[in-house]
């Protein structure tokens, strides 16, 4: 059978099902909203410098946060032509659940200090557009209350290398019915975040008289968000690092109950494994090698990413190791973590190996802009990219897409 006639029948085959489109049309409001980056712009007038430079801040010179969004610049796509992609699909399957697009949203620790009520508006839009979101367990509403309001969130833990707090721990995460634990493996000490410092932030949080005017400064976030949160449910407390509810935000023994984490190892990974009947994914994995010890824990999934270079400063990209990261899997989900702003980002992370994607300082930014409504917004944004540059690279379904459609380009 000729080339021509076998992309006919294939096309045929899947005439009859309907195309994956996303509207197009948004309220007059959010007309303004063309890319994700046109968030960014809102987001950063309306909340207190300190906010965003803790959300949009990398690590000491930001060498890793930079990597991020370079290494997407250094491949370039090759396209195929004429064969009729009339008929494109972009749901995924991915741990054994079908979502209607490729990405989802990763933990954001501080969603709900940054947007009203943030990780609900994340996990209710995400929800709502059929995809994943992940709870942070540095989040500051009750993991059972997100679950209530988003059921297709995952949870994310933060774990210190104590059987003791880990089991417990586990054990609520199962009561509150969630079906997929992330355990973050990146983060055995806290990043020298130099950035932050300098904006303000802190942890524990601390009123400062820069801090206040910082906040008087902007009204928006202080009534809407700020105020709000505390009239409403009072001082906002780390609620999910740990089986029972953490400390306050102000807590000046916030950082030694937090706990430490430099003792966690792949021991207490075959622990949870154990206990937790559930999808369990890695998150926070770039090394090959690392990837291979999750698969023997029996680890059902990983993460790639250099935790949006926050942690060790000139981490290099996950996108840079990627395909050695696919092909190590072996029947392990591959999912990507880092710098990721547009369609044609997702299907370069899906051609280099990638089964799935996650965006996450832009749906923050999203919430904070918009609300909820800004974070669908955003979602549907993103999957009209994708849909656009399928046909526009010839492909039907993601399946289809493979390290042919894809060159590096050699950038030094």
């Amino acid at each position: 059978m000729s080339l021509a006639l076998r992309d006919h029948a294939i096309a045929t085959e899947h005439s009859n099902r309907p195309a994956q489109r996303s509207e197009t049309s948004a309220p007059h409001d959010l007309q303004r909203y063309l890319s994700l980056d046109d968030f960014e712009r809102v987001a950063q007038r309306r909340l207190p410098k300190m906010l965003y430079g803790f959300v949009s801040g990398g690590v000491e010179t930001d060498a890793a946060l930079h990597d991020n969004r370079r290494a997407f610049r250094e491949y370039g796509f090759v396209p195929r032509v004429l064969n009729d992609v009339s008929q494109r699909d972009y749901s995924t399957e991915l741990l054994g659940k079908n979502y209607a697009a490729p990405f989802g949203i990763p933990p954001l620790g501080t969603a709900a200090l940054c947007a009203y009520r943030g990780d609900i508006v994340l996990g209710r839009a995400a929800a709502t557009m059929n995809v994943p979101m992940i709870l942070s367990a540095a989040s500051v509403i009750k993991l059972e209350d997100v679950k209530r309001e988003a059921p297709t969130a995952w949870y994310q833990a933060y774990l210190a290398g104590d059987p003791l707090h880990i089991e417990p721990l586990v054990d609520r995460v199962v009561a509150a019915g969630y079906e997929t634990l992330v355990v973050t493996a990146d983060v055995p000490v806290q990043a020298n975040r130099e950035n932050n410092l300098r904006v303000g932030y802190r942890l524990p949080l601390t009123i400062t008289p820069r801090v206040t005017w910082d906040a008087i400064t902007h009204p928006a976030w202080l009534f809407g968000t700020w105020m709000r949160t505390l009239l409403k449910y009072g001082m906002p407390h780390f609620e999910n690092f740990d089986a029972k509810r953490g400390p306050p935000v102000l807590s000046r023994d916030l950082m030694r109950k937090i706990g430490k984490r430099d003792q966690l190892a792949w021991s207490h990974i075959e622990l949870i494994r154990r206990r937790w009947k559930g999808k369990l994914v890695i998150k926070g994995l770039i090394a090959p090698q690392d990837v291979r010890i999750a698969r023997e824990c029996g680890v059902d999934g990983v993460i790639v990413s250099n935790h949006g270079g926050r942690q060790l400063d000139c981490a290099i990209s996950p996108l840079r190791t990627l395909p050695e990261i696919a092909s190590e899997a072996r029947g392990m989900a591959v999912m990507f973590d880092g710098g990721v702003r547009r369609g044609t980002d997702v299907l370069k992370a899906l051609a280099l190996g990638a089964h799935f994607v996650f965006i996450g300082r832009p749906m923050l930014f999203a919430a904070v802009a918009e609300g909820e409504r800004g974070v669908q917004h955003a979602l549907k944004l993103l999957q009209a990219e994708i849909d656009r540059d399928m046909a526009l690279l010839g492909i039907r379904r993601l399946a289809e897409i493979g390290p042919a459609h894809i060159r590096c380009l050699g950038i030094q």
